[in-house]
């Protein structure tokens, strides 16, 4: 049967460190649907049965069948409304669509594309009740582009436990900047399988780096999937960011895996952006780039029990690059291990950009294992060669984030930053009971503070001391 979990938001929106619930109600209430309909079809047929009865003993009184008696037609009639009401329910039955009943080859070589677009194609159009796609264990080739394209008739499954699926090396077979693309779909749930980009090659292509211009294809790129489940599934050696998700509401990402080097480029574990709900869980993330990266539009997210590391750290933003960004709202960063990244914990905005906003945000019992700049809110971030650093501060205000127990080492002598806007300064950044130590071999000392435009609320012990001596910030205890 398929997994088609309902995911239910617990303490969402202003209540903070909520988090989310894996519920069958909706598996339940589908279920009692199905068995109302069929009873209510089985209670509307009974008078049919006799109808259909008479009929048959009023046809067989003009036959050589003359003395089929009236209780044996109705009998008949029975039995002819019960197998209609067979067919129906078996019209409504659950599909499995085998992807190596459809060609597929699995010997690692041979594209298999086609036969997991026509099992996908076949699982969309089953129905109302739940249909799936199977992929048994083995290796594929799947060539781009794959697209898993919605609205389907009911939810589908695709369960690849033990299936390791591999993209061509070569950039020259991508067209576009994704491998494999989910689109438009209402309660997805995939469960386990291997995603392979094998991007070697692509880390090193010179023309990408400041180029906007550059589309490397993301492994799995989600667009508008809603109401939706990803569970066991691992994506590797991504050609870039292993996940994109745009759009996705109300959808639960647990025990993903993310895997790449340390030194590939813009291998984000997940990227997401423009959604209202998501929640990622019980998962580790191991890249050259941001474990998890959220941009503009994100709403209610959280993030619970990560290890995350190497890379670059949890991240909100880069914000204020573009005109027209929607705000970052309620993000909850909770319970989650961070080792030897350039960064932990960390709100970045571009000077000199648009107006914007980020605000309710939280970070709270994580652990820094030789991390570079531990807690970070960057107001000058500047990644690239065209940026205007020193020209106008930027323009997308941050309010209300907290920072709270945080511990640990950090490879980096200052520990805590706090770098506000000077045009629009932050409100409502609040630290409490900290203990960062430095670790680091180049310089001695204890680990320190840096903050400025910034009037943080400090509570309990916090090592190093929050904001101390600062001509730009205020400690409002």
């Amino acid at each position: 049967m398929v997994a088609a979990a309902a995911i239910e938001m617990v303490g969402g929106g202003g209540g903070g460190g909520g988090g989310i619930i894996l519920t069958w109600q909706n598996r339940y209430n589908e279920l009692a649907s199905h068995v109302a309909v069929y009873v209510v079809a089985y209670v509307a047929i009974l008078p049919v049965t006799f109808l259909v009865g008479h009929w048959i003993h009023t046809m067989a009184s003009f036959s050589k069948f003359d003395t089929l008696n009236e209780p044996t037609s109705i009998q008949m009639g029975k039995a002819i409304c019960f197998l209609f009401l067979i067919a129906m329910v078996s019209r409504n039955h659950a599909i499995v669509v085998d992807i190596k009943a459809k060609g597929a080859k699995g010997d690692g070589k041979t594209d298999d594309g086609p036969a997991l677009d026509k099992a996908w194609r076949e699982a969309c159009a089953g129905g109302p009740s739940p249909s799936s796609v199977l992929i048994p264990p083995g290796t594929y080739m799947v060539f781009p582009p794959i697209q898993f394209s919605g609205p389907c008739k009911g939810p589908v499954e695709i369960k690849a436990i033990g299936a390791t699926i591999k993209a061509p090396p070569e950039l020259a077979r991508f067209k576009s900047d994704e491998w494999i693309l989910f689109e438009r779909i209402d309660r997805l749930t995939m469960i386990g399988g291997t995603f392979d980009g094998q991007g070697h090659e692509a880390w090193k292509n010179p023309k990408c780096g400041d180029n906007d211009n550059c589309h490397l294809p993301v492994n799995l790129r989600f667009s508008l999937v809603k109401n939706s489940l990803l569970k066991d599934v691992t994506s590797l050696n991504s050609k870039f960011f292993h996940m994109s998700l745009h759009g996705c509401d109300n959808t639960n990402l647990d025990h993903i895996t993310a895997v790449a080097p340390a030194d590939s480029d813009n291998t984000d574990g997940v990227h997401i952006k423009h959604v209202n709900g998501l929640n990622i869980t019980n998962s580790n993330i191991k890249t050259g780039d941001d474990c998890v990266s959220i941009g503009d539009g994100s709403k209610n997210v959280h993030l619970e029990k990560l290890t995350c590391g190497p890379g670059h750290g949890i991240s909100i933003g880069s914000l204020g690059k573009y005109a027209n960004e929607k705000p970052v709202q309620g993000i909850w960063v909770k319970n989650c291990t961070i080792t030897g990244t350039s960064n932990g914990v960390r709100i970045k905005t571009w000077p000199n950009s648009p107006p914007g906003t980020a605000t309710d945000i939280h970070f709270d019992d994580i652990i820094m294992n030789n991390v570079g700049n531990p807690i970070l809110i960057d107001q000058e971030y500047c990644a690239s060669r065209n940026c205007k650093k020193a020209g106008a501060p930027s323009k997308v205000k941050i309010s209300n984030v907290s920072f709270k127990k945080i511990r640990g080492t950090s490879a980096t002598k200052v520990a805590l930053k706090i770098a506000c806007s000077q045009g629009i300064p932050c409100d409502n950044i609040e630290v409490s009971d900290i203990n960062l130590t430095y670790k680091g071999a180049k310089e001695g000392g204890a680990a320190i503070s840096e903050c400025s435009n910034v009037k943080p609320k400090v509570i309990g012990k916090n090592i190093p001391p929050v904001c101390s001596g600062d001509p730009t910030s205020h400690i409002a205890t």
